[in-house]
């Protein structure tokens, strides 16, 4: 008889249940205690380690995300230290006009910078919000890093096909005289 059961002895006393019935009973509890747990892992258990994996998973997109953001920030740090370093001084009166932002844009440049600015030695990169005169290697560094930060560049895309086009219009345009004081 199971001592220390209370309940079962009064069941008993009251001739509800039979010694037998209650050996029995106590037995199976006895053989669930005692019995090995299932090698295989319980659903509980798959859950936790599905919501573990998942969470690795979204914690390795967030860093990989922070670490482009962290990357993106770094490149357009060095286009701006690049920019002050190798700014060209601008001197003169004459108003060299481009557009930016959907909006006409004015600097002040000398006759000379005019000419390497329309003939690609020269480009314009904005740092901030003023405008600044590159030369085209520091450009090209620039353009790696922060493809945006350049403004106006009459040097690039000189390819073969854009130079055959190029040359049939020169050729049609030639029939047009444009006075040699005209400045945009």
């Amino acid at each position: 008889m199971a001592k220390g059961n209370p309940l079962q002895e009064q069941l008993l006393k009251a001739g509800l249940v039979k010694k037998s019935k209650l050996a029995e009973v106590a037995r199976e509890q006895n053989k669930a205690r005692h019995a090995k747990v299932p090698s295989g892992p319980s659903e509980i258990q798959r859950e936790a380690e599905r919501a573990r994996a998942e969470k690795a998973e979204r914690d390795r997109v967030l860093e990989a995300e922070r670490k482009a953001l962290a990357r993106t920030a770094e490149l357009r740090a060095q286009a701006r230290q690049i920019i002050q370093d190798r700014k060209v001084p601008r001197s003169g009166e004459g108003e060299y006009r481009f557009t930016a932002d959907g909006a006409i844009r004015t600097v002040l440049v000398s006759e000379d910078l005019r000419k390497k600015l329309s003939s690609g030695a020269l480009v314009i990169a904005r740092l901030d919000d003023r405008y600044e005169l590159l030369p085209r290697v520091a450009a090209d560094k620039v353009r790696e890093r922060d493809p945006g930060m350049i403004v106006l560049d009459h040097g690039q895309g000189a390819g073969n096909e854009a130079a055959s086009a190029t040359s049939e219009d020169d050729a049609y345009y030639a029939q047009f005289k444009v006075p040699d004081d005209l400045v945009w």
